[in-house]
């Protein structure tokens, strides 16, 4: 839930209660449905259990693609995320891997752009924001306090302007970015 950088008026606890309300909102706004596991901030788990948590909404929700953290992170939970998802992706593939819900392969996974994760990330895929998406997007963010009153990062002016840097190099008004995996690159440019 993000709740370690919390407000100087709120607990942890009452600041991952109020995350997760965001979260919630933010989801709904947008289309979606938001699903905060039940591990602290700073302490989610490098292990199997946490792969399997996520292989089974995987197969449950059935995504067409898998977005998620780049490797290289200064956040722990960031880094470790990076390689949960790409292991929960194998084991939601599986045919002969038995669980609640049948296999299912999504896509990816693409890695989204984090000024936490910068190192190596290189924009390879630009993905086009409409003015109507960035526009509900700009509402949606509202939602959450840290990206409005944050004092160590201004997170909404910061994504806000990276979407118009985006989308200039685009040649629209908004994009988005995402770096591949090397074999994703590969597949890709042979039309594959």
């Amino acid at each position: 839930a993000g709740e370690r950088g919390n407000p100087p008026h709120l607990t942890d606890k009452e600041y991952r209660i109020q995350k997760v309300e965001e979260a919630n909102k933010f989801a709904s706004m947008l289309g979606g449905e938001a699903i905060v596991f039940d591990y602290c901030d700073g302490e989610l788990p490098d292990n199997e259990a946490v792969r399997y948590e996520l292989c089974d909404i995987i197969r449950k929700y059935k995504p067409n693609v898998l977005i998620t953290h780049w490797c290289n992170s200064m956040h722990k939970d960031h880094a470790n995320t990076h390689k949960i998802v790409k292991d929960a992706q194998f084991l939601a593939g599986l045919p002969a891997l038995e669980r609640e819900e049948k296999a299912h392969f999504a896509a990816g996974p693409y890695y989204a752009e984090n000024w936490e994760d910068p190192d190596g990330f290189k924009p390879y895929v630009y993905s086009i924001v409409s003015e109507e998406g960035f526009k509900l997007w700009q509402e949606a963010i509202n939602h959450h306090w840290f990206a409005l009153n944050s004092k160590s990062f201004r997170y909404k002016d910061y994504y806000s302007n990276l979407k118009g840097a985006r989308g200039a190099e685009a040649r629209s008004m908004y994009a988005e970015t995402f770096e591949l995996e090397p074999m994703q690159k590969r597949v890709i440019k042979k039309g594959l």
